[in-house]
């Protein structure tokens, strides 16, 4: 038995043929939102029959159930007998994994940094240009999501490692319909008129948003998502690229200025309920309750497509509450840009099956399965939008393919420290007092140590 199977993990395995048809969720043909001549196209190309297909990922319970009912058919449609494996250690285990020479076939990423970083060490196996060029052709903002999956290999050659499946959205920004009615307020499609209606709501005696920074140990996390939108609303994306990786400075004039586009909004009194005090006292998970009190304490809540499961029970999203794009300026041309994270999808030991599965996930059906249960998003613009399980999904995918940019979580692709240290601590010191100025100088010092430590190593 494979590390990947151990203890901490929890497995299953599908069968192809006769032995998997109640494993289908969906009987093929018999629901006209699905692409089932994808399906059917896809099947009649493969027989696989007699062959394993190992996957590795980090999802569990409800995830893992559907992601079972996904891969049910490409076992189906191949004869394949497929096993998915997944851990709450995912990150720590793919790299022993990888290292002891007993890696699955294919490997399920929640972050492209983990998989970059397989891939310079020769880990992974390239998918190759025509894939590159087909996710550049059929994905929105396809640029973006080819950028996200191509990494230098062991040799410092970039190629294309890691196919994009599975996406979430940040850019949103919650309220309350009713609110709004009542108030006379109307939906901003600029971040002019976001500003705009922001010291509107404040001339007419509310208060505009609601913020939380609390996160236990994690806290400061929400803000970096901020900073994250503001960078690719007054930045062009290569200069958001730059700005993660530190070939620009964190404390660049571009970087303060979009902190300071956060501050606009969190580091004003009038602003933000219970101000800035507020801000960085109250926990996320509490924050959005604002929305939701009579009267309301806040009117506007920005935070990503997940913060739903900490509404009041029984909040009904697209009655009780409803979302928008977070807009970009209009007077800037940056287009839509979406922030969002996601899994990509990469191949650690090739095989035919895995070479196949790469394919299947470039199928319309391999998409639309999971839309139509929950918790997917897929900027795959050949997938039916019809297919998603209600309404707040499919507005959310159209979100991701309108985008004409897609960046990742920036502070999950830097260094644990940066992203996940010094990043959250100077957000919070910002708030609290700091200028901009100060907090990004304090990071960039943090960086400036790892780079000394890794030359210290070097040499």
């Amino acid at each position: 038995m494979k590390k990947w199977m151990l203890a901490g993990v929890s497995a299953l395995v599908l069968s192809g043929g006769t032995a998997l048809a109640q494993d289908l969720k969906f009987a093929p043909g018999e629901d006209s939102r699905f692409s089932w001549q994808s399906y059917e196209d896809f099947a009649a190309q493969y027989d696989l029959s007699g062959q394993n297909l190992s996957i590795f990922g980090d999802w569990l319970g409800q995830e893992q159930e559907i992601f079972k009912s996904v891969i049910a058919y490409f076992a189906e449609a191949t004869g394949a007998t497929v096993s998915f494996s997944g851990s709450d250690s995912f990150e720590q285990q793919i790299v022993i994994d990888s290292q002891a020479g007993s890696p699955p076939n294919i490997a399920i990423f929640p972050q492209p940094g983990l998989a970059a970083n397989l891939a310079a060490q020769g880990y992974l196996t390239p998918l190759g240009q025509e894939t590159a060029d087909w996710v550049r052709e059929n994905y929105a903002a396809g640029e973006s999501w080819v950028e996200l999956g191509t990494y230098a290999g062991k040799d410092g050659t970039e190629a294309y490692y890691a196919f994009p499946y599975k996406a979430d959205v940040k850019s949103l920004v919650w309220y309350v319909p009713e609110n709004f009615e009542d108030a006379g307020y109307e939906v901003p499609e600029t971040m002019e008129d976001l500003k705009a209606l922001t010291e509107q709501i404040v001339a007419d005696g509310g208060t505009p948003w609601c913020i939380g920074l609390g996160s236990g140990g994690a806290t400061g996390w929400p803000a970096t998502d901020w900073v994250e939108d503001m960078m690719l609303r007054s930045q062009p994306p290569e200069v958001y690229d730059q700005w993660v990786t530190n070939e620009i400075p964190f404390n660049d004039e571009r970087v303060i200025a979009a902190i300071e586009e956060f501050g606009w909004f969190a580091k004003n009194n009038d602003f933000v309920a219970g101000g800035t005090e507020g801000v960085v006292s109250t926990d996320f998970r509490d924050s959005p309750a604002g929305l939701f009190s009579v009267p309301p304490r806040c009117y506007l809540h920005r935070q990503a497509s997940f913060i739903p499961s900490f509404f009041p029970e029984g909040t009904e999203v697209g009655v009780d509450v409803d979302f928008f794009y977070l807009p970009a300026y209009a007077d800037r041309d940056l287009g839509s840009p979406v922030l969002g994270s996601g899994n990509v999808v990469a191949i650690t030991s090739d095989s035919e099956a895995a070479r196949a599965f790469i394919e299947f996930l470039k199928t319309p059906i391999a998409h639309e399965i999971w839309m139509a249960q929950s918790g997917f998003l897929t900027a795959f613009k050949e997938a039916n939008p019809e297919a998603y399980a209600n309404d707040a999904a499919k507005k959310q995918g159209e979100i991701l393919t309108n985008a004409t940019t897609f960046r990742f979580d920036g502070s999950d692709l830097m260094p644990g420290r940066i992203g996940a240290g010094a990043f959250w601590t100077g957000m919070v010191n910002y708030v609290g007092g700091a200028s901009a100025q100060e907090a990004a100088d304090a990071i960039q010092r943090e960086w400036d140590a790892i780079k000394s430590s890794n030359n210290g190593e070097q040499q």
